[in-house]
């Protein structure tokens, strides 16, 4: 009897894109439920098919995203991937992936060649031990019976947040706005291969789970309730030092600004001991569903 694939296997093999030509890769979405691809994997997926057309010695230090349409999780994504630039220490991709014959997402992604330089970092905030926080599924048990099969799922990463969620605050009758800041451990939900290309893409498919949740909070907006439309517009990631995405990193977030049907949400990611690894920005659509 075949032992069931285990999430995180099944996340790797969705980063395993396929490839077509040089420059053109195929990426398949899991099976599911939901009406359009997680931008997380998409996000993922085009940061391998362009780190896959770079030198290895040369590691991704940023990347900036736009979320066009919607994916369909029926049909794969094709990512075009255009050689912009090459120099001795830097290289620069593109990456375009599209469906329906159509542009659904846009990528641009640097990768250098690392460098000694002037070194210094905000101080990490302070955080429970991870390990002394509920899982996901110990956390969202109060909303169990409104997602039975969702929240059984076993997932590729291990999340643990510091405070209940808004809806399940909203749940437990403690309705009052909070700051529009939120904390989460996380790692991936078992041992990652050793190629640090593979830990920023699974930490790029991880940055996407729960930033935008700040926006959502000083407003008391509970996303479970099917009245509110939320997406990302657009994602930028800066990747300042080397970590292992299997193990715990602390991912600091706030939101600074809402309105217009926009809400932005600036996050920071730390080892445990202390090292600011990364930097993310997402703007994302917050509307009343019409």
């Amino acid at each position: 009897m075949t032992e069931p694939e285990q999430p995180l296997d099944a996340l790797l093999r969705l980063l395993d894109i396929e490839p077509l030509e040089e420059t053109l890769f195929r990426g398949l979405s899991p099976e599911t439920a939901v009406q359009r691809v997680f931008g997380g994997q998409v996000a993922g997926q085009a940061l391998i098919a362009a780190g896959r057309t770079v030198a290895t010695e040369r590691r991704v230090h940023s990347l900036h995203a736009y979320f066009l349409h919607a994916g369909d999780p029926a049909i794969p994504l094709i990512y075009s991937v255009d050689i912009t630039r090459d120099t001795r220490t830097m290289s620069t991709r593109r990456v375009t992936a599209t469906q329906h014959g159509r542009a659904v997402f846009v990528l641009t992604a640097s990768f250098m060649v690392p460098e000694d330089g002037p070194t210094h970092q905000d101080e990490m905030p302070k955080a429970p031990d991870p390990e002394t926080l509920p899982t996901f599924e110990e956390r969202w048990a109060p909303l169990a019976e409104k997602f039975p099969h969702r929240r059984r799922m076993p997932r590729p990463i291990d999340l643990r947040h510091v405070d209940d969620p808004w809806p399940v605050v909203a749940m437990k009758g403690e309705d009052a706005p909070r700051d529009p800041s939120s904390q989460v451990w996380f790692r991936a939900a078992g041992q990652m291969p050793a190629d640090p290309l593979l830990h920023v893409c699974v930490l790029a498919y991880a940055s996407d789970m729960t930033l935008l949740d700040s926006v959502l909070m000083p407003h008391g907006i509970d996303f479970t309730d099917g009245k509110v439309f939320i997406a990302s517009l657009d994602h930028a990631m800066w990747f300042h030092d080397t970590f292992r995405v299997d193990e715990w990193l602390l991912y600091d977030q706030h939101s600074p600004w809402a309105g217009n049907a926009r809400g932005l949400a600036i996050g920071s990611i730390y080892t445990q001991d202390g090292r600011r690894v990364c930097s993310v920005v997402q703007e994302g659509l917050v509307r009343r569903r019409r």
